[in-house]
């Protein structure tokens, strides 16, 4: 089944350019001209994807994701903006967008963001699909570190028996994090492993994401048991003494 994507984006020129290279590479493509209509068609359309501009007319994007979120609509969302401003991309990411782009931008970086955060979704989708249709098996691969538990295949995880709960990419670094237990990764290996991309991207996604985690699965996000950061490399998982 064909990928739908949405493009809310008020410059004509750049819509349409998306819309092309979009559609050339086996999308299906909605436009929507402002904030407003973007949130009607993202409701009412339920699209695969949305590639949202920040500043737009009636509603920003900024607004729009908030609303979605609020809404429990998790559909992935790129958020597209003019600004080379660091605060707006950590507020976008806060807000529940799963990654940004700073205009001007390729097609081809383009189509490799929206492939990325698809096949991620796709993951996560299917993960939890299989979950629904059969019980946890004891082989299934589980970790188990203190009071934290994390369970890949049901996209679940517990801390002292409380449910946490996770945006599907956190999930995932929580995972590759495990998975490397005890090894150092830089930002770019993270970005690399989690994020696919295959190009330069900015790290600063990495710390806003390892934030998150410290804020769900620490007792004190600044003083870290579990996810520690390694100055002038990166972060490592670590299980704590006495666990």
């Amino acid at each position: 089944m064909t990928n739908t994507i949405l493009v809310v984006e008020d410059e004509l020129s750049i819509a349409t350019l998306l819309q092309y290279n979009l559609k050339q590479a086996g999308y299906e493509v909605m436009i929507a001209n402002d904030g407003e209509e973007g949130l009607q068609k993202a409701i009412e359309h339920r699209p695969n994807l949305i590639l949202l501009d920040l500043m737009l007319p009636k509603r920003d994007g900024m607004e729009v994701c908030k609303e979605l979120r609020i809404q429990k609509i998790d559909t992935p969302i790129i958020m597209l903006t003019a600004k080379d401003d660091e605060f707006d991309k950590v507020l976008g990411l806060e807000l529940g967008a799963d990654d940004y782009m700073t205009k001007p931008f390729s097609p081809r970086e383009v189509i490799a963001r929206v492939k990325a955060v698809l096949r991620r979704s796709k993951v996560v989708e299917s993960a939890q699909t299989n979950d629904e249709k059969e019980k946890l098996s004891d082989s299934e691969k589980t970790y188990h570190i203190g009071p934290l538990s994390v369970y890949p295949e049901r996209f679940e995880a517990s801390l002292d028996n409380k449910e946490l709960e996770f945006t599907p990419k956190e999930f995932e670094l929580l995972v590759y994090l495990l998975e490397n237990k005890n090894r150092v990764l830089t930002r770019d290996q993270l970005l690399s492993a989690v994020w696919h991309y295959d190009f330069a991207g900015d790290t600063r996604i990495v710390d806003v994401h390892i934030s998150h985690l410290r804020d769900q699965i620490e007792e004190n996000s600044r003083k870290p048991k579990y996810i520690k950061t390694i100055r002038g490399l990166g972060y490592k998982f670590e299980e704590p003494k006495g666990s």
